[in-house]
């Protein structure tokens, strides 16, 4: 049974949040009772006429997709600075996932996004999906692996949901700089941990030298054809303190594929 029964997407009628939407409607499919929220987060107080109107906004929205869910999605607004208020959102409606979308920024590697933002602050797992990425199902998953060692498994319980439902292929991937032989225990432990977890969907383990990290990982999804990539944005361990994010944010700036950040 899908652990995944309530999805978040912060939408605000920009191309960027519409795209997400039916990233999600199609995400999801016909078949599956999940429930989609999408939230509107306003700086200032909106009448009761204008949360009509964007309502009545949100249902042409819907309307203009060919594709459709088993359960409505629906509409919510509320006031506040952005990130906090889609986080606190997200706790108190209890939503598994978050979907957002993003315009990126290929041009620079130092822009922070509200959706860089939200993925490196956000406690559960969440999607950053680029404007102009055509919906289709996750057949092949790529997720990247660092140096750090995975002593909890929980982090991989979204991205294992994901493999089953679309019958995914997981691959693999680890970039490093000098030798990959300078963390050999870590990555037999993670190997072991990732065969038994993942199940059949475990495709591949591959390894590549690249002094570009981010470079490396965009040459493999290209030779992939990758439809998903799953990033782990913290070192998930207990002996560890949290990454700084700036692969996480370089990803959501310049990947043209959906942006799976595991928390």
């Amino acid at each position: 049974m899908s652990i995944i029964k309530k999805i978040l997407i912060p939408f605000d009628f920009s191309e960027a949040s519409v795209n997400a939407l039916e990233y999600t409607v199609s995400f999801v499919g016909p078949n599956r009772a999940v429930d989609i929220l999408a939230l509107y987060v306003a700086s200032v107080s909106i009448t009761e006429s204008e949360e009509d109107r964007l309502r009545n906004d949100f249902s042409k929205v819907l309307k203009s997709f060919k594709k459709k869910v088993k359960n409505a999605p629906s509409f919510m607004t509320e006031k506040g600075e952005m990130i906090k208020k889609i986080l606190d959102v997200q706790m108190a409606q209890g939503s598994n996932i978050i979907v957002m979308g993003t315009m990126g920024d290929k041009s620079t590697d130092e822009a922070i996004t509200n959706t860089s933002r939200l993925a490196l602050e956000a406690n559960c797992p969440m999607i950053s999906v680029p404007f102009g990425y055509e919906s289709e199902e996750p057949k092949d998953i790529a997720l990247v692996m660092g140096n750090e060692k995975i002593d909890d498994r929980e982090v991989l319980r979204t991205l294992l949901d994901i493999a089953r439902t679309f019958n995914s292929r997981v691959h693999v991937l680890t970039i490093y700089k000098e030798s990959v032989y300078a963390e050999e225990s870590v990555v037999d432990s993670n190997e072991n941990l990732l065969e038994y977890y993942l199940e059949h969907f475990y495709e591949e383990h591959a390894f590549s030298k690249n002094q570009d990290i981010e470079e490396g990982i965009l040459d493999y999804i290209t030779k992939k054809n990758i439809d998903l990539l799953a990033i782990l944005p913290r070192n998930h361990t207990k002996q560890s303190t949290p990454s700084e994010g700036r692969l996480t944010k370089l990803l959501t700036l310049h990947s043209e594929i959906p942006v799976l950040t595991l928390d």
